[in-house]
């Protein structure tokens, strides 16, 4: 009764409705524009070569997860986000590494405007180059109905459009509706593959090729994933800071005490992304080298096929773990932050100290994190491999659902406790006035 309470007050509050109105008619246009095919591509044969597991059409069906399908079809977005994504990725690790770029960072909302304009110049960019090595490898493997320039300078034109057209969708969800407008577009794109994937474990029990039992188990998986992912992304420890008493002019402000949250999984999903696009692309050099050296393709074969490739992607997530929060949290910085402003963590001296004790926490706990992120990638492939469930969600777009499902629910918990608050105060003064009369 609860939750069907505060799913009807989300209707009630007029700014949230047309916000959530606004985001959904943004993504219905959006998904149509997966369903529009690029001229001159024979599609059928595509989605079969994106089926294998090996060669490039591995590394394009791994893309094929952030464009919901798209990329599959060879639609008008079927680069999708993944150029923003991409570039703002590049953006954020530079903006970290180059002086220059770490000073716009400083420079408050003038500096974030122009690093937000070289973020959609680089993007640009990335999905120019893209759309030629995507024409490039369709006419190299026969996939395209009528090659030649004419092909190319279309088909180059019409994705990076498409994908400059997702941006601003992007930005404008961002904008005007709710959310971050990137993720909700990766998070409608993975849920729409859904009701596919339904339907196919459905059929395989109708037909007969799948047990009612094993169907049974990767419903109770998918729910034990899923409270395992909401659990640990909401796991914090919370370190608190003490502050001391302050005089300003005349007046003595009390020492306040607060605390900063360390997250287990600071680094969120990029550690997934980093490691399996490193995993892939040995598909691409042992696919050029295949046929000059067939030992290749046989050695890359049995290291995809076996338990090597899981523990490599698990070895290489928690490594990107580390290595992502180390440039995201920097423990001299925030210990120096808290110093300037007279604050300082009970039991540790200012400084280096209290640096010393937040680096050491940032291991522990980023330890629990890197393990957590490398057990969720790869427990879904294991699940299928070991008990032969076919288990086709991967950990990495599990993460991402789940991860935006969160952040949307506690922006719009947020516009309710502030609605409520504000109505709250509202009716008191009505009474108040009331009863003076």
């Amino acid at each position: 009764m609860v939750l069907l309470k505060s799913f009807r007050n989300i209707f009630l509050i007029s700014e949230l409705r047309k916000k959530i109105a606004f985001t959904l008619g943004v993504l219905v246009v959006a998904r149509l524009g997966t369903y529009i095919p690029v001229i001159g591509v024979d599609v059928p044969k595509l989605y079969e070569y994106m089926q294998q597991k090996s060669g490039i059409g591995g590394l394009l069906s791994y893309f094929d997860i952030f464009s919901g399908g798209a990329l599959a079809q060879c639609t008008v977005f079927a680069l999708g986000i993944g150029p923003y994504i991409t570039a703002s990725i590049m953006m954020q690790i530079l903006g970290m590494t180059l002086p220059s770029l770490e000073q716009l960072l400083k420079d408050g909302e003038y500096g974030r405007k122009i690093l937000n304009q070289y973020t959609r110049y680089l993007a640009l960019g990335l999905a120019v180059m893209q759309s030629i090595g995507m024409a490039t490898l369709l006419e190299h493997q026969g996939l395209v109905l009528i090659p030649g320039w004419s092909f190319r300078i279309l088909f180059v034109m019409t994705l990076t459009a498409g994908a400059m057209i997702v941006m601003w969708f992007g930005d404008q969800i961002s904008l005007h509706g709710i959310g971050n407008g990137s993720s909700v577009i990766i998070f409608a794109g993975i849920v729409s593959t859904y009701p596919t994937m339904i339907l196919k474990l459905v059929h395989m029990v109708k037909e007969g090729n799948l047990n009612i039992i094993l169907a049974l188990m990767v419903l109770v998986a998918f729910l034990f994933i899923t409270a395992a992912i909401i659990f640990l992304e909401k796991g914090e420890r919370k370190i608190p800071v003490q502050y001391a008493r302050r005089i300003v002019g005349n007046r003595v402000y009390s020492g306040q005490s607060s605390y900063i949250p360390f997250k287990i999984n600071s680094a969120n999903i990029m550690p997934v992304i980093f490691a399996g696009t490193i995993l892939k692309f040995p598909l691409v050099i042992g696919s050029a080298l295949s046929t000059k050296f067939p030992m290749v393709n046989t050695v890359i074969q049995a290291f995809y096929s076996g338990p090597l490739y899981h523990v490599s992607e698990f070895l290489l997530i928690i490594m990107f773990s580390f290595l992502y929060t180390a440039i995201l949290v920097n423990p001299t910085e925030l210990a120096e932050n808290i110093r300037k402003n007279g604050g300082f963590v009970p039991g540790m001296r200012p400084g280096k100290q209290t640096a010393q004790y937040f680096e050491y926490l940032l291991n522990r706990i980023g330890l629990v994190g890197a393990i957590y992120l490398g057990t969720l990638a790869i427990f879904p492939a294991i699940l299928q491999k070991v008990f032969g469930v076919p288990f086709e969600m991967g950990g990495t777009s599990m993460l991402i659902v789940v991860g935006v499902a969160l952040e949307l629910s506690s922006q719009v918990e947020s516009y309710l406790i502030e609605r409520r608050y504000e109505g709250f105060l509202s009716n008191g003064g009505r009474m108040k006035r009331g009863g003076a009369r």
